[in-house]
């Protein structure tokens, strides 16, 4: 049975991944040693490498689906303003049914916050 998948996301500077999902989106280290750390938050999880040869090719979108939106936007935007994303600065209703906003940091990686309607 799957549980979780955990995406490996790539960065130039180790610091910098740690600063934007540490500082950024209010993580929690669960390990590091010279070159990676496992962040997590609320289940959410995802393994932070220094890696300048793959942080070159890959600059990822993550989506992480929630059911309180508007408290994740208050606190993201209270807590780190300048990492709101320019074309997502706000919670909207998006044409595919979902309400999102998203998060960016300096290197481009792009954290989607999204809220499916309740069914039925």
């Amino acid at each position: 049975m799957f549980r979780n998948l955990i995406p490996k996301i790539f960065y130039d500077h180790l610091q910098d991944g740690l600063e934007f999902f540490v500082g950024g989106l209010g993580f929690e280290i669960l390990y590091q040693d010279g070159d990676m750390a496992v962040v997590a938050r609320d289940g959410a999880k995802a393994y932070i490498v220094e890696s300048p040869e793959y942080a070159a090719k890959d600059r990822p979108e993550l989506a992480v689906e929630t059911d309180c939106i508007d408290e994740i936007f208050k606190e993201m935007s209270s807590r780190a303003p300048q990492l709101l994303h320019p074309n997502s600065r706000s919670v909207s209703l998006r044409p595919w049914g979902a309400r999102e906003f998203a998060m960016l940091d300096k290197t481009t990686v792009c954290v989607v916050f999204r809220e499916w309607p309740n069914a039925g």
